[in-house]
């Protein structure tokens, strides 16, 4: 990554600049490892810096090509090779990714290949923000479906979409691929790959500092994957750095999904089973300074510091994720406003039940008519999403999906009325205090925590997810631990899940 201040011309390339010294310790560890390749490819080589570490790592290699789009890293590129390439035929193209002829170069370049390079550490979104031309076709590449592909999931990381290009021209050759990039992406790329069955051979990840290298706030390694013509291995070992060294854990693809450690995911799978509690996500209203408030003297002062009345009919107490990670959920400290008490609900009736509110409604009208997703598009007007008469139990177990950590607690009613929580908060609705104290018992116990602990990536932007928590069988977690007659207190239908395995499930909070 380049040091001094980031132009608006390197943020529209992605372009971060990898230094020498980590360019050769990469090509070091290949080497290491016996890789013997006879041509190499950096797709997107700015100054050259990796392909001049391999032809010096790499006596073997014969043909060395890399592809840079911008014109003064070309030059740069060039001039470095045209004093270490002697001996070997080594070439820098200017051309776009994008629009590259890869079919024309991979032919060109014999096998065994190694695709080495250090590919832009940004987003399609963020790139777009900038107005940059470099990106690729807009597709939903990833195969969201449903809310996934329109509430945001569509964003990726370029590295994610070029790495994926390079995988797809490994198939049925001898290569090697090793790059650089975020450790979210090396796991997106494995997944990929894992999940459509491309035969891929040894997998493994060499964490780095990227801190120290470059500069980034995020967790960096060097994803290195070997191509195979078998139907490939399903797991990948994960390094603390680029010493050599036994892998300090092994991830693994299991039952459709990615694991953070194959071993312990092994050792509690039997508590995986069907989501007896349903858990939800908080509710969604995209627009904070108009339907959040902190309460000033009875009324409600909203985020533009405006001072308003409103009618208890549709205003509650709430929580956001970071409230709940802290424990400060005795006292909340805000206020939401919600509209309806189900998707899709007439919110007209706001203006004859609660005039005051509906006028608060129509005076930032513009803004909530603005909001972009298209969650709110054929909605009635000022709707909100992720609500259900859920949100409005009066005891509920939440935890943050932001924070990095397993914190679940009990809420409670505030001031007589339910408490919602925002959507960067997941929960499950009870009927009573004590019953969701003895969710909390058995979410905390060490047992639950092995179960989660394999399937949470930390450096993941939201860690905790619906779909994890939604995996673990919570009346085969109280049999484990002794409290399946506890639980059946709260609940006379919880079925013995050893006497009547068929028996149905109650789904509560629907």
């Amino acid at each position: 990554m380049a040091t001094g201040k980031k132009t608006k011309k390197k943020a529209g390339f992605g372009d971060f600049q990898t230094p020498f010294d980590l360019s050769e310790e990469v090509c070091c560890v290949l080497a290491d490892r016996g890789l013997q390749p006879k041509s190499v490819l950096e797709p997107t080589c700015g100054r050259g810096s990796f392909l001049m570490a391999a032809l010096e790592a790499f006596p073997t290699v014969s043909r060395a090509i890399g592809i840079e789009i911008d014109a003064d890293h070309v030059s740069a590129a060039r001039a470095a090779l045209a004093e270490k390439a002697e001996g070997h035929w080594a070439k820098v193209r200017q051309e776009d990714f994008f629009q590259a002829d890869w079919p024309e170069i991979l032919e060109s370049l014999s096998d065994p290949l190694l695709i080495i390079g250090n590919p832009p550490w940004v987003t399609n979104a963020e790139l777009g923000i900038l107005g940059s031309s470099n990106l690729p076709d807009k597709s939903n590449f990833q195969n969201h479906k449903g809310i996934d592909a329109i509430t945001g999931k569509g964003n990726f990381d370029i590295s994610e979409w070029m790495l994926i290009r390079c995988l797809e021209w490994m198939r049925c050759r001898s290569a090697v691929l090793a790059m650089l990039c975020k450790t979210a992406v090396a796991r997106k790329v494995l997944l990929h790959a894992w999940r459509f069955g491309w035969e891929v051979g040894r997998a493994d990840i060499y964490l780095i500092d990227a801190g120290k290298h470059f500069g980034a706030t995020v967790d960096g390694c060097l994803l290195v994957l070997e191509s195979s013509q078998s139907t490939g291995a399903v797991d990948c070992r994960v390094h603390d750095g680029l010493q050599p060294g036994q892998p300090s854990a092994i991830w693994g693809y299991r039952d459709g999904d990615l694991v953070a450690d194959v071993r312990r995911f092994a050792r509690w799978k039997h508590l995986e089973g069907k989501e007896f509690y349903r858990w939800r996500s908080g509710i969604k209203h995209d627009c904070s300074k108009v339907m959040e408030f902190h309460e000033d003297s009875g009324e409600y002062r909203n985020g533009f510091g405006e001072l308003v009345h409103l009618e208890p009919d549709y205003i509650y107490p709430m929580l956001k994720g970071a409230d709940v990670a802290k424990g400060s959920v005795q006292r909340p400290k805000r206020w939401m406003l919600v509209t309806q008490r189900g998707v899709g609900q007439d919110t007209g009736e706001i203006s004859e039940n609660a005039p005051l509110t509906w006028q608060y409604l129509e005076k930032h009208g513009n803004l909530l008519d603005r909001r972009r997703s298209s969650i709110y598009q054929k909605r009635p007007r000022f709707s909100v999403f992720g609500v259900g008469a859920y949100s409005f139990s009066r005891w509920k177990v939440g935890i943050s999906g932001l924070y990095k950590k397993l914190e679940f607690r009990v809420i409670g009613p505030f001031q007589g009325k339910p408490v919602v929580l925002d959507d960067t908060c997941y929960f499950v609705a009870c009927d009573s205090k004590q019953e969701a104290e003895l969710l909390v018992r058995l979410l905390t116990s060490d047992t639950a925590k092995e179960f989660f602990s394999p399937r949470v990536f930390w450096d993941a932007k939201r860690p905790i997810t619906v779909a994890l928590l939604r995996r673990l069988d919570l009346p085969l977690l109280a049999e484990e631990l002794g409290m399946e007659d506890e639980l059946r207190k709260h609940l006379n239908r919880v079925p013995s899940t050893t006497s009547n395995p068929d028996q149905p499930l109650l789904n509560l909070g629907c």
